[in-house]
């Protein structure tokens, strides 16, 4: 059964992982290709930068899918520009 999970979030993983690298290609939303350059500049490696800009599209497909609403581009972009810190954690949080 674990096995399964595997499988899945690894595949779940990689889909996310393509939708960011095809946002980066095409440039929209625009913020993609930024945030990816600032992140490689500042020293996160490829891969590194790809997961963090993942997990950002992962939160908001599911806060979309939780609330039954639209995509919310804006928070997207001001999320992804706020790498590397992830939303829900907030600076200075103990």
């Amino acid at each position: 059964m674990s096995d399964i999970d595997d499988t899945e979030e690894s595949f779940a993983e990689d889909t996310l992982i393509q939708a960011i690298e095809n946002q980066i290609e095409s440039e929209q939303p625009p913020a993609a290709r930024a945030v990816f350059n600032k992140l490689t500049l500042v020293g996160y490696e490829r891969e590194d930068a790809l997961h963090l800009m993942a997990l950002v599209l992962a939160h908001e497909i599911e806060a979309m899918l939780a609330a039954d609403r639209p995509f919310d581009g804006a928070w997207y972009e001001q999320a992804l520009r706020a790498l590397p810190q992830l939303p829900g954690e907030e600076e200075g949080a103990e």
